[in-house]
């Protein structure tokens, strides 16, 4: 079996892809369809390799860029590949047209994955002629950082695609996380959106403010999660375990399930009241500086989680 993969869509999220699947020994062939893009990519990965390196999170930079390849054509990108990993625009008719190509021309036995974060496969595969082969593989960015990817099959998914395709991220080193069946946002978006749902609302009403918000996540929940979901934290918040904590507290959080933030909370208005409340330098260079902040933390939590459990 061809140890080759192809990455469609050579941005942020594809150059992630390519430095995990070349780092797990794969040949990696590239395409985009902007020329720029394809013309700057051999720079941008090798400054990820170099960063990868420095982060200690890769060792043979030079193997893993030589494992790497630009293709002129979709076509070109796909030709004897096992699997490919679409990372286009969130836009249904660029995601029909894509597949359609990659569905002509990919090997009718190699398993198509999309990175898409909001559209689920049904939506642009089902006039597909082998579209059981076809799934999101939805990634968290950047997902050489952050290892969990979702996998969520449209109805007519084969098992054997779901199978293959677990055993492919498994390989290159991330966390699949299965899903029975369709449902808009997968199940990260779905549990980020109730979160952010009511940090909006709490914002908006000005009964905290930003800081002290983050603040909560950050120095509160957020250190529990790093180590535990929320299922196993109730499990372990209560004497008796998951049923002895629906049993004290769930009356309390039917509550306030009856009154869930409105729609309204995700508007640009309250963005632009949160936002008017909490200055900073939005400029996109010191976005970026902040970028690189957060991913050499998230690299420095990485290392010492993988130190904890070795």
């Amino acid at each position: 079996m061809s140890d080759t993969v192809a990455i469609i869509g050579a941005g942020l999220i594809g150059r992630s892809w390519s430095a995990l699947f070349a780092r797990a020994g794969y040949r990696v062939q590239v395409w985009d369809a902007d020329p720029g893009v394809l013309d700057r990519f051999g720079a941008d990965m090798a400054k990820l390799c170099d960063t990868l390196v420095a982060e200690r999170l890769l060792e043979d930079r030079d193997a893993t860029l030589a494992r790497i390849r630009t293709a002129a054509t979709l076509e070109e990108a796909v030709s004897g590949v096992v699997f490919v990993q679409e990372n286009g625009p969130e836009k249904i008719e660029v995601k029909r047209d894509l597949f359609a190509r990659l569905d002509a021309a990919t090997p009718p036995d190699a398993v198509i994955a999309s990175s898409t974060s909001a559209i689920v496969a049904s939506r642009f595969t089902e006039t597909l002629a082998h579209r059981g082969r076809c799934l999101v593989g939805h990634p968290v960015n950047p997902p050489h950082l952050v290892p969990v990817v979702e996998l969520c099959p449209a109805p007519w998914t084969t098992a054997e695609t779901m199978d293959r395709a677990q055993a492919v991220y498994d390989r290159i080193g991330q966390v699949p996380v299965r899903m029975t069946r369709e449902r808009d946002g997968f199940v990260l978006n779905r549990l980020q959106g109730a979160l952010l749902g009511e940090a909006l609302r709490l914002l908006g009403e000005g009964v905290v403010s930003v800081e002290g918000l983050d603040a909560t996540i950050k120095d509160g929940l957020g250190l529990r999660w790093a180590l535990m979901g929320p299922i196993e934290t109730i499990d372990l918040n209560a004497p008796g375990g998951i049923v002895d904590y629906a049993t004290r507290y769930g009356g309390f959080y039917a509550g306030l399930a009856e009154e869930p933030a409105g729609p309204e909370v995700f508007s640009v208005g309250n963005a632009e009241r949160i936002a008017a409340t909490w200055p900073q330098d939005r400029s996109p260079d010191t976005i970026r500086a902040r970028q690189d902040i957060r991913d050499t933390r998230l690299a420095a939590l990485r290392r010492h989680l993988a130190s904890e459990q070795s």
